[in-house]
């Protein structure tokens, strides 16, 4: 349950992320992006336990109320499950047409990588 929750808010903070304030964004990124625990913010910041939890939870409902009202991250995950499923009958039935695969890979999602 704790990994599926952190992997959720890290794909709503990719999506959502820069809505939120600067130390929101820097709370979040280090206790579900670096997996810091709550009492090492505390520590770097110069605050209490209790006020680094309650801006992360905060945050959290933030993150969850923009995808309530926007769904950028169920409307991505749907596209991407529909551009799959349009890539492997293009990749059985058209292998040899190399623009349509050409095409399809310029439509994907790829995440950018370290140096490119």
């Amino acid at each position: 349950m704790e990994l599926e929750k952190t992997l959720q808010m890290n794909t709503l903070f990719s999506f959502y992320g820069p809505l939120l304030t600067n130390k929101q964004q820097e709370y979040m990124r280090l206790y579900y992006g670096d997996d810091y625990s709550l009492g090492e913010i505390a520590e770097a910041f110069g605050i209490s336990r209790q006020a680094v939890y309650d801006n992360i939870r905060r945050s959290e409902t933030i993150l969850n109320d923009y995808e309530e009202k926007l769904h950028l991250v169920e409307d991505f995950d749907r596209k991407q499950d529909a551009l799959n499923e349009i890539r492997s009958y293009a990749e059985k039935n058209y292998a040899n047409d190399k623009t349509l695969l050409h095409l399809l890979h310029k439509v994907s999602y790829e995440p950018k990588r370290e140096g490119k």
